[in-house]
């Protein structure tokens, strides 16, 4: 669960640095989208009014020339009255101008003779017609031609009594050069601008996702050492996120839940255990009542003050009274080692001469030592470390046959790191495989007398010093049990 939320977190982390880094480009590209927009409609409403006032200064510039000429103001005059004075105007206003009747054909223009058709097109009838119609008797035809947009004015050509006389037209290109060299330059900064934000919004993400997630990977950290087995702690810090400080809570309110369970757990499992060990007490007990039992109710049944052999008889009955006693008084006294252990005793001494002497208890020939270290020095409880030994060392015994011709219990220790290792290597029976991972259960045994508590209490033991026992077995070849206990010097 802890790997998942490490790479949710990295996820977060991620999904944080690419949404700012979307962001940014959306925001570039829309800011951008919207300049070029902007340029598009300013030069539209630049080529419209710059149109229509050079439209009104030709206009004012027409009525003053038709204000002072000689020629009757009629149609067919305009050509007249505008024969010279046309191109004049044109190069005035530097723009091409074409005056046409009323029916829309050509009267005057003011391009170069040459390049004036003989016969010139007439203005198409619905311009005409949408001139005529109009309030400001004005019309703008705008045409797109090889990409270019072409915007041409047709407008009334009135005397002072405001009588038509004909119409002018004024062909104008667009020329947005201007515009587009702007927008280039433009957008070229706005580029630069963006740029330098995208590497200062890197470094924000960066620093703004580890901000956010900081929090998360304490709540991460302790998620990885929660544990039902240990007393865990809880998160005190305060995060600038509301749903991080929920999710504190709940981590805290966790924590809490699985120390009510770990005691209630805790407590049953002693409750079974002590079950468990009383029924298996109320079981050992009876074992020797039962014949105890049967040995006074035949004493009773079978006595004659005149036996000759009354003597004899009295003694065996109380040889097996006394052996049943004594089974007891070993129950009794294997229970209570494993029910109350006492508390460690430690002092600085040598494994290896402690070993050493703990076999010297065992005068069989079959028990040989050897250790790859004269001294290791470690702190611990002599008493328990001789128990460890003897029980191992009588188990290795107990488990070779007595009929077997060639025995062999070997004890060794040697350092390995900080930590002393204790190997007992018996060429007995070995351990059956059905039986491997019970072995270690404190009412279990091979054997037809003990009570199988042996392992249990010297399992118990170890673990109390943060050690560990291992074995290794091969039926009908043997066993080694590896004892390993960390060297404590302080």
């Amino acid at each position: 669960m802890a790997k998942r939320f490490h790479m949710s977190m990295l996820s977060l982390r991620i999904r944080i640095f690419l949404s700012m880094i979307v962001l940014i480009l959306i925001a570039s590209i829309l800011m951008a989208s919207i300049s070029i927009i902007q340029f598009k409609n300013e030069a539209k409403d630049y080529h419209q009014e710059r149109l229509e006032r050079k439209e009104l200064a030709i206009k004012e510039h027409i009525n003053y020339v038709l204000a002072n000429t000689t020629y009757p103001l009629t149609t067919n005059n305009l050509s007249y009255i505008f024969k010279d004075r046309i191109h004049e105007l044109a190069q005035i206003h530097n723009l091409e101008i074409n005056i046409y009747g009323l029916n829309g054909k050509l009267l005057k223009s003011s391009k170069a003779a040459f390049s004036v058709d003989s016969v010139s097109p007439p203005i198409p009838k619905y311009i005409l017609k949408l001139v005529q119609s109009s309030i400001e008797k004005r019309y703008v035809d705008i045409k797109n031609i090889d990409g270019v947009k072409n915007r041409s004015s047709y407008s009334l050509i009135k005397d002072e009594k405001f009588k038509p006389l004909g119409i002018l037209n004024l062909p104008y290109v667009e020329d947005d050069g201007f515009y587009e060299k702007e927008l280039q330059n433009f957008l070229i900064r706005l580029s630069q601008v963006y740029g330098f934000m995208l590497v200062i919004a890197f470094a924000l993400a960066y620093f703004l996702s580890t901000y956010i997630t900081q929090s998360l990977k304490t709540i991460s950290d302790k998620l990885s050492e929660t544990s039902l087995n240990q007393k865990n702690e809880k998160i005190f810090i305060r995060a600038n996120s509301k749903e991080i400080n929920l999710l504190i809570r709940a981590y805290n309110s966790m924590v809490d839940k699985l120390e009510r369970s770990a005691v209630k757990l805790a407590q049953s499992e002693r409750e079974e255990a002590w079950r468990e060990m009383a029924k298996q007490v109320a079981h050992e007990i009876k074992n020797p009542l039962t014949p105890m039992r049967l040995t006074v109710q035949n004493f009773q049944r079978k006595f004659d003050a005149n036996d000759p052999d009354l003597k004899q008889k009295l003694k065996d009955y109380s040889e097996t009274l006394i052996q049943q006693i004594d089974t007891m008084s070993s129950v009794a006294s294997a229970f209570s080692q494993f029910a109350s252990m006492p508390a460690q005793q430690n002092e600085t001494l040598n494994v290896v001469e402690v070993v050493e002497l703990a076999l010297d208890i065992f005068n069989e020939d079959d028990v040989s030592f050897e250790s790859q270290e004269q001294t290791i020095i470690s702190k611990m409880d002599r008493t328990q470390l001789i128990r460890i030994i003897t029980n191992l060392v009588k188990n290795a015994i107990q488990s070779i046959p007595e009929h077997q011709v060639e025995k062999l219990v070997s004890v060794s220790v040697r350092k390995v790191d900080n930590e002393v290792l204790i190997s007992v290597r018996d060429n007995g029976t070995g351990i059956e495989e059905h039986n491997i991972p019970r072995i270690f259960e404190p009412k279990f045994t091979t054997k037809s007398s003990g009570m199988g508590l042996g392992l249990g209490i010297i399992k118990n033991i170890i673990e109390n010093y943060k050690g560990t026992i291992t074995f290794e077995t091969q039926w009908g070849k043997g066993t080694v049990f590896t004892v390993s206990l960390p060297i404590i010097n302080s």
